[in-house]
């Protein structure tokens, strides 16, 4: 393509740095821009101070401008607010997912747009190609790195404006490139947790400051009571450690339900566990939907398998039983076809 400008969004981590550096590498102005998202305390994630300083840092070795956005309202309505909501409900939030639609491909892209840039960038492990009738999401070259799945929210006009410069690249071949440019953040380790829970105090702590966690008693299928768990709000479908429901069995128990007003936990054996589909929400489509029954794979966690099945307008129904997902957990569909393109997806209910 063409030389444009670009904004780079650089997350302090190894992907966006070389990211940036790839494009300079391919002719494009670039200008980088750290999001400042989360207002409170980090030590963990993309949005601690140690983060904003090596992106910083980064930009000074490519010789690129670096700014800092602050969008904190905006995560926090987006992003925060609907976490607590979800545990609190008794779904299962995928906060990356909400902030790549509402920040990352909305707030930043808007942005740029008015700074007057061709386009953003990000580091993401996955592809964009363009096809005669638009442009597709691609899982990314290495699939064990593949960001597909917290990216199917994007649409037609975000993908337009997309570069995932990254995308082609195993892991391994981006540290490499990282290292001979010199670039600070070469041997960085990847985020791995919720930015804006810290490591020091965890999920509990910080739900319990902002929304109340009760006990409940955990329940088999009869109804006996098996166990107890200190907070409802944080046990998720399919669960196993953290249960005390062995119930003298001596097999693992899961949670197959969990009902916060009701103050239950309802575990049972893998089988118990096992549907013939799942019903979902409103979907996000990369481009036109699939027609109903047509074969998709789906895929119900950022790095699992992706199963065979058929959508249908509300539903996916499963080509063999698979395990329930629990409600708030992205289902999303490849092509059964050609498994690297990204259908879109919806939330399970």
């Amino acid at each position: 393509m063409s030389a444009v400008r670009v904004l780079v969004g650089m997350s302090g981590g190894v992907d966006s740095s070389v990211a940036a550096a790839l494009l300079l590498e391919q002719g494009h102005e670039v200008v980088g821009a750290t999001l400042k998202l989360w207002g409170g305390a980090s030590d963990s994630g993309c949005c601690s101070v140690a983060d904003v300083d090596d992106a910083r840092r980064v930009a000074q070795q490519l010789c690129v401008a670096h700014h800092v956005f602050s969008f904190t309202d905006d995560f926090d309505e987006h992003v925060v607010a609907p976490y607590v909501a979800d545990h609190a409900a008794g779904r299962t939030p995928n906060p990356c997912i909400e902030c790549n639609r509402h920040l990352k491909f909305d707030r930043f892209l808007r942005r740029a747009t008015s700074l007057g840039f061709d386009a953003v960038a990000t580091g993401h492990h996955a592809r964009v190609a363009a096809v005669p009738n638009g442009f597709e999401l691609r899982r990314g070259a290495d699939q064990a790195k593949d960001q597909s799945y917290v990216l199917h929210v994007l649409g037609q006009a975000q993908l337009a404006r997309t570069l995932l410069p990254v995308g082609d690249l195993h892991k391994d071949e981006v540290r490499r490139r990282a290292a001979a440019l010199g670039l600070r953040t070469a041997g960085k380790p990847d985020s791995q947790d919720v930015c804006f829970i810290t490591a020091s105090a965890g999920r509990a702590a910080f739900l319990a400051a902002r929304t109340g966690l009760h006990p409940a008693e955990v329940v088999d299928g009869a109804g006996s009571v098996v166990g107890r768990v200190d907070a409802v709000e944080l046990v998720t479908v399919g669960q196993r450690r953290g249960l005390g429901a062995a119930g003298g069995t001596g097999r693992p128990r899961y949670a197959a339900l969990v009902d916060v007003p009701g103050r239950r936990v309802v575990v049972g054996d893998p089988a118990d566990l096992l549907r013939d589909g799942v019903g979902v929400g409103s979907a996000s489509w990369v481009g036109a939907p699939p027609a109903a029954g047509a074969a998709v794979l789906a895929q119900v966690s950022a790095h699992g398998a992706a199963r065979p099945a058929r959508w249908a307008p509300g539903q996916v129904v499963w080509d063999e039983p698979q395990r329930a997902v629990a409600p708030g957990q992205a289902v999303v569909l490849y092509d059964s076809a050609d498994p690297d393109r990204c259908l879109g997806g919806a939330a399970a209910t």
